[in-house]
């Protein structure tokens, strides 16, 4: 039967309930029609799938936990990317879900996003070839994805209603580019719409947006879905080309049913958005056919590890201290709790129940072997303020020849619905560098964190900083390999680190007024800023050291 039939011999109650969710990972199934239902689930760097118990409680399905967008992108490396999402297709596929949420394509305007380490970069081009290789990938195991979230989500503070004011060669050369770059590339199956208003429209009711832009121009033929409940006006979106909005509301059939009544829709546009849903389905049902049901656990581990490994970025190295070397080095003390228990990713809906997590100071032990003595103090709290046991740590660094020091975001800092309060690390974080550094003079630092990060009071006083990102599962036993030289860094950041936030484009317009942020800084966004107003930075777009000496000659 084909679409147009089924069309034809449906009722509008029908019609109407499908084109919103059954719940909040389902569309609506009409068993009397042939329909199934459609089951889409959280990503975008590994797989975030709820299930239920026998007891009716809530649980999230384990999978891999890969490296963060803003990790990936510091290894520019788009074949790494498509092989990413081949993977996390092929746990979709063994794990039933037929669309991945992500991958998530904004653009960094403000280092203070809660979300940053969802995203790609401060450039539009990067952000648009990643995206569309992880696109690529994913659906290449015949798995959709939801390309998000369109457009200007640029912040999580005041998410919900905020208006971003951004004149039309800004909005074209930053902030869209991304998703067209995307969409003609790679042409998704899904495009979710963001709950921010863009120019003073929702972007669920933004036909300019949705319509004009992004099937118009761009040529996009899936369907527009809804951020989770970012519909106001059932009708109004419809009519804007929004076909599908997650996840269930009551409200829905009932304002769709009395905009028909006061002819403010038609049953014509009821049929176009039904149309669109039907092959969507339809396309999703068939892909089922061609799936794997299962995948290598161990594999998608190692290949967790060698993005983790190209996504590691060197920033300073003086000195040559590293890579750890027993011919020099006979003690290090390893100081801080986040060597055992790593933050390997930021908070929200994007969190994976890792199938397991490597531990930095596991492979920090068996790498140093019986050739370099190894004392660990944990030095602070993991999750919670204050610092516990730091005059032991200060102890071991006094004793040792080199000190290693773990630091990072802890929860509550980087994650989905809060923006983060400042780019420095805790007080705590910091305090432990600085005694630390102070009692030796061989400092090594290692930060966990999903963005920029403000290093200015404490990075002269070290001789190395590795910055790992939000690394993934795999993240302790590639940051060990990377302090030892088993591999050798060449991750590059996607972001421009500055000097401080208030050296920042957006820091006189962000967050906004409480209705409005507006873009002043226009198209001078992240390096492009910096670059025409020569403003220092702490590290440039595109900066990462390795342990590769080389120099350039009799260049023409």
């Amino acid at each position: 039967m084909n679409c147009e039939e089924i069309i034809k011999k449906m009722n509008r109650d029908e019609k109407i309930a499908l084109l919103t969710g059954k719940d909040s990972w389902h569309t609506v199934s009409l068993d009397r029609l042939g329909i199934p239902s459609i089951a889409v689930s959280d990503g975008p760097h590994g797989l975030r799938k709820i299930g239920t118990d026998a007891n009716g409680k809530e649980f999230t399905y384990k999978a891999t936990c890969f490296p963060t967008a803003s990790a990936m992108s510091a290894t520019w490396n788009t074949e790494l990317v498509r092989k990413v999402g081949e993977a996390i297709g092929e746990e979709c596929g063994a794990m039933d879900v037929d669309v991945i949420l992500g991958p998530g394509t904004n653009i960094k305007r403000t280092p203070l996003c809660g979300r940053n380490f969802e995203y790609f970069s401060e450039d539009p081009y990067l952000a648009g070839e990643m995206s569309a290789a992880f696109i690529d990938g994913v659906q290449s195991r015949n798995v959709g994805t939801s390309l998000k979230h369109f457009a200007a989500n640029n912040q999580e503070y005041d998410r919900f209603q905020i208006n971003a004011d951004i004149d039309i060669r800004t909005l074209r050369e930053i902030y869209l580019k991304p998703f067209e770059i995307a969409v003609r590339k790679a042409k998704p199956w899904t495009v979710m719409c963001a709950y921010n208003r863009l120019n003073g429209i929702y972007c669920s009711e933004n036909k300019f947006l949705l319509n004009d832009i992004l099937r118009e121009e761009w040529g996009f033929d899936g369907i527009v879905v809804s951020d989770w409940g970012a519909v106001h006006d059932r009708a109004k979106s419809l009519l804007a080309s929004l076909e599908l909005e997650m996840p269930f509301s009551a409200k829905s059939a009932d304002n769709l049913k009395k905009a028909l009544d006061a002819g403010v829709i038609t049953e014509n546009e009821i049929d176009n958005a039904v149309r669109k849903l039907l092959d969507f389905i339809f396309k999703a049902i068939e892909s089922r056919k061609k799936r794997t049901k299962s995948y290598d656990t161990s594999e998608h581990h190692r290949l967790a590890k060698e993005a983790a490994l190209e996504a590691i970025t060197l920033l300073k190295n003086d000195e040559g201290i590293l890579p750890i070397n027993s011919k020099k080095v006979r003690k290090i003390a390893v100081i801080g709790r986040l060597a055992q228990e790593p933050a390997i990713q930021g908070e929200g809906s994007s969190h994976v129940e890792a199938n397991l997590t490597d531990k930095p100071l596991d492979k920090i032990l068996e790498l140093a072997g019986n050739d370099i003595e190894v004392e660990y103090q944990p030095a602070y709290h993991t999750w919670d303020t204050g610092i516990g046991g730091l005059n032991k740590a200060m102890d071991a660094a006094m004793n040792s020849q080199m000190a290693v020091v773990f630091v990072g975001n802890r929860r509550g800092v980087e994650g989905e619905g809060f923006d983060r309060q400042s780019i420095r690390l805790s007080r705590e974080m910091e305090d432990v560098i600085l005694r630390i550094a102070e009692c030796n003079p061989n400092t090594v630092v290692v930060v966990q964190a999903g963005s920029a990060i403000d290093m200015s009071s404490w990075i002269g006083r070290v001789k190395a900083v590795v910055f790992t990102w939000f690394a993934g599962q795999a993240a302790g036993s590639a940051i060990a390999d990377i302090l030892f030289g088993v591999s050798n860094p060449c991750g590059k950041i996607a972001e421009t680190f500055p000097c401080s936030l208030e050296d920042t484009p957006a820091y006189g317009t962000y967050p906004g007024n409480g209705y409005v942020s507006r873009y002043a800084e226009g198209i001078m966004v992240g390096y492009r800023y910096y670059d025409t107003y020569k403003k220092d930075v702490l590290f440039p777009f595109g900066h990462g050291l390795s342990y590769t000496s080389f120099e350039y000659g009799d260049l023409k």
